[in-house]
């Protein structure tokens, strides 16, 4: 019997770039659903751009253009890089409409109704030197609970624990740097102590993994708090209904998003909203990351409860990326932009990769880079593709690309094989990906023996129809092995389906076997991962230490690494700015991003490599004033020695945006 289904990836923040740390949760929920629709299920993938919040407010304030604006461009940038790792949404929407807005509403006036909306008048905080109110992950302090310094100022990353901004010890405003002030202002609360029961029987009935029930275990032992679920003005978001200054904090329209991408597919698809979300008719998932399992584990079911909304069936929590077993960093090039990576690097190695590491729990996964490189060319490429790429041509170059009949060794070549079936579906099912890759690894072992044994490659000088007989085999098993792996490598099962010359592979299929088919020339599946690309992307990434960094998940402002350790104003007044007057620039061979500029500093040239070359021509420079870092110690990079930084700010590519000093200013001068 089949299942329908929906299933959603947390949104991606819509105020930066995706990175390979993002793409881990992508990639998982993609296998899954792809891995659905191959076992003849109905299974739709929806997703959105978050996109309210101070932070969007604030970068679009930044570049000087309306927060729409930013959110439409960011939203083209972020489906072209889940488009291009194969990421197969069903629909990818954004938080910012109309559907939203009426979804959290009509939530928001539920929870209003049961009684579990109350108002409260708090202390918040407050940046004069900006003249704004703070968002909780705007500031920053010490934890009350472990003491840890430099945390938000809603959670803690090393003990987890979840708090007001005000308990926050020695808080500071991420914004401006200076201390907050507390100011009153009057909120709304989501009473969530209200559904401590209902969500205890959710969690009996499995809605999370058994070790994410113990953190929640912990949450239910600390008590529930009321949750803070408006923002004062200015804000970009939904006004609250009723308020003229007050809107709903994006935490809370946020996985709203799930629900408008929904309703905006079904409206595109003449189904009903209200069928396929609340009567029970499909099944609900949610793939998350483990820092954001307090929102919806406890929040976000309690909400839709309070608006007599269907509860999902299960969140799928996963762990965190690591490389080469430290956490990603930019100055060690192991912090790689999603775009990056494409720009060197075949998608399928590390849809590949991924799956090969990946399981149910919620530990962390370690990208390392040699494993990386060893695991794709000997498994991928020498075991898997090796079978087709040997056999294909050997079939259509000599015996007119005809396959021919089973014997009784290729028979049981291919029912060892399909006998793989219903563990292979299981351990796919229950999200151990890599299980899956290694009994698939395992598979076609079994098959290059059988290959070894047989050579077809000297039996087709001798005895033609009986290597026709052998490759017929090899064939069949490499198709059987191709619809276990077609989940994770889509694009490689299409060149395999038009290589047979088949439709679209299914999981059904290993129940047939090819025989007396015409096939057709063989293409090339996969490349080998090249070494020297690897450390391309990674001194790309060393270069692109402007670019901000999206966050992970919603609400989180554009620190794209933890606040670096303090200068004081003594360090800070030892760099030394100086206008600088561009003789002339030209592109650096062997490095996209990079431009060779030759500044004059009033009689002083320095040569500086600077990573702007994806938003300026070079002809375009040449004249041009800018501000440079004049004392900055030379860095010897592979292209050359750069001798000082010129200053410019954005969020990379093509929107870098050089700091232009006043029209009078000489070559040379000095920045105050």
């Amino acid at each position: 019997m089949t299942r329908k289904m929906l299933v959603t990836s947390a949104l991606p923040y819509a105020n930066g770039p995706i990175h390979i740390g993002h793409l881990v949760e992508y990639l998982q929920t993609d296998i899954w659903v792809r891995f659905q629709k191959a076992c003849g299920n109905t299974c739709f993938y929806f997703c959105a751009d978050d996109t309210h919040g101070t932070p969007i407010m604030i970068r679009a304030k930044s570049e000087g253009i309306t927060p729409e604006t930013l959110i439409e461009r960011v939203h083209r940038e972020h489906y072209k890089d889940f488009s291009d790792f194969a990421i197969a949404f069903d629909n990818y929407y954004t938080t910012h409409s109309e559907e939203n807005r009426i979804l959290s509403e009509r939530i928001y006036n539920g929870a209003l109704e049961a009684g579990s909306i109350v108002k409260k008048t708090i202390e918040q905080a407050y940046d004069d030197q900006e003249k704004m109110w703070l968002p909780d992950r705007f500031i920053k302090g010490t934890c009350p609970r472990c003491k840890a310094e430099n945390q938000y100022g809603d959670s803690c990353d090393i003990c987890a624990a979840h708090y007001q901004a005000t308990e926050l010890i020695n808080p500071v405003s991420a914004v401006s740097g200076h201390p907050p002030v507390l100011k009153e202002s009057t909120h709304y609360f989501f009473r969530l102590a209200d559904f401590a029961d209902a969500l205890k029987e959710l969690f009996a009935a499995g809605y999370v993994q058994s070790s994410v029930r113990n953190k929640l275990d912990e949450w239910f032992a600390a008590g529930l708090k009321d949750w803070d679920i408006s923002r004062d003005g200015p804000y970009f978001g939904f006004i609250i209904p009723g308020e003229d200054d007050k809107y709903f904090y994006v935490w809370l329209d946020a996985p709203i998003g799930y629900m408008a991408s929904c309703w905006n597919y079904c409206k595109q698809n003449g189904l009903d909203f209200e069928k396929v979300w609340n009567s029970g008719e499909y099944e609900i998932y949610h793939f998350i990351g483990k820092d954001i399992m307090y929102f919806h584990a406890l929040f976000w079911p309690a909400l839709l409860i309070s608006a007599k909304l269907r509860r999902p069936d299960k969140l799928f929590v996963h762990g965190f990326l690591t490389v080469n077993g430290q956490k990603m960093s930019k100055s060690k090039g192991t912090f790689v932009m999603a775009r990056t990576y494409l720009n060197h690097l075949d998608p399928q190695f590390l849809r590949y990769y991924y799956a090969s590491k990946l399981s149910g729990d919620v530990g962390d996964i370690d990208l390392n880079v040699d494993d990386f490189v060893n695991r794709v060319n000997s498994d991928l490429v020498g075991k898997l593709a090796n079978l087709p790429s040997r056999s294909g041509p050997m079939l259509t170059k000599t015996l007119g690309g005809t396959l021919g009949t089973l014997d009784e060794a290729g028979r049981a070549l291919i029912d060892e094989l399909v006998q793989a079936r219903g563990v292979i579906v299981q351990e796919y099912e229950t999200l151990n990906y890599a299980s899956v890759i290694r009994r698939i690894a395992a598979l076609a072992d079994v098959c290059n023996k059988y290959v070894e044994d047989n050579q077809p490659w000297s039996l087709i000088k001798t005895h033609p129809e009986k290597a026709r007989t052998v490759l017929t085999a090899v064939l069949n098993a490499s198709r059987i092995l191709t619809i276990y792996l077609k989940p994770v490598l889509p694009d490689f099962a299409a060149k395999m389906e038009r290589f047979l010359n088949i439709p679209p592979l299914s999981f059904a299929d290993t129940d047939t076997v090819l025989e007396n088919h015409t096939i057709n020339p063989y293409e090339r599946l996969i490349e080998r991962v090249e070494k020297e690309k690897v450390d391309a992307m990674i001194e790309d990434s060393k270069q692109q230490t402007a670019a901000p960094v999206a966050a992970a998940e919603p609400s989180k402002p554009t620190l794209d690494e933890p606040l670096a350790e303090e200068c004081t104003i003594e360090d800070f007044m030892k760099v030394d700015l100086r206008i600088a007057k561009i003789a002339s620039a030209s592109a650096v061979e062997g490095a996209d991003k990079l431009l060779a500029l030759e500044l004059d500093l009033g009689g002083v040239t320095r040569n500086v490599f600077a990573g702007i070359a994806k938003a300026y021509k070079p002809e375009d420079l040449v004249g041009r004033l800018v501000v440079c870092v004049a004392n900055l110690k030379p860095r010897k990079m592979k292209f050359g020695l750069s001798e000082g930084m010129v200053c410019a700010a954005g969020p990379g590519g093509s929107d870098i945006f050089l700091l232009t000093p006043d029209t009078g200013a000489q070559p040379g001068q000095r920045v105050h």
